[in-house]
């Protein structure tokens, strides 16, 4: 959809369990906004759980989920990595990741095993914590004269814009936030105001 601006997501982290033929299986759910919170959160699980065989996972990053990977951390390609991923997109949920950490059991599950087990515990964590939708926000700094202040605020207003700085000295900078879908139509306003210049941040 070309001006969808909102995602589904966890509402919060969670934990599932899956146990078969000995070996265990624990999922842990983030919900995350960046690669470095992946990261992150690898780094503490692997601590936490130092003495695990596997700790496979999956994330997608964006409203549009163009940032994502699958792991299969020494398991058989593709029982561990994908069958965990399958689970964010059955959801349709981004800005997730999910770590499925394996403790051997002693007994070999085989392939479709394998599969069945990551792709369980994932379910599991999933279900644990309610899906909420979020909505993608664009934010812009604008920079203007101080005569002009009472027009900037009035349109900001009007457009239900989220003001996250003010700097009001000679040349008074903005930066606020607002959402996605309403972003072309508040600039182009501002920018209609005498002197007035607008920059995309993010």
């Amino acid at each position: 959809m070309l001006f969808e601006d909102t995602y589904q997501t966890l509402s919060s982290s969670s934990q599932g369990i899956y146990k078969e033929k000995g070996s265990k299986f624990i999922a842990r759910a983030f919900p995350v906004n960046t690669e470095e919170e992946v990261k992150t959160h690898l780094l503490a699980l692997r601590k936490e759980y130092h003495d695990a065989r596997h700790h496979c996972y999956a994330y997608c990053i964006g409203f549009d989920r163009s940032t994502w990977r699958v792991n299969d951390d020494g398991e058989p390609s593709g029982t561990a990595g994908k069958p965990i991923f399958g689970q964010i997109q059955s959801k349709n949920l981004t800005n997730v990741l999910i770590v499925v950490i394996r403790y051997f059991g002693g007994i070999k599950l085989g392939i479709p095993g394998l599969i069945n087990a990551y792709r369980t515990a994932a379910r599991e964590a999933i279900e644990k914590t309610p899906i909420v939708t979020r909505i993608v926000q664009e934010k812009y700094e604008i920079c203007f004269g101080y005569p002009v202040m009472n027009d900037v605020m009035k349109i900001l207003k009007e457009e239900k814009a989220e003001i996250i700085s003010e700097e009001f000295e000679n040349i008074c900078k903005i930066r606020f936030s607002i959402r996605r879908t309403y972003g072309t139509k508040i600039t182009s306003r501002l920018q209609k105001i005498p002197g007035l210049t607008a920059a995309f941040l993010s």
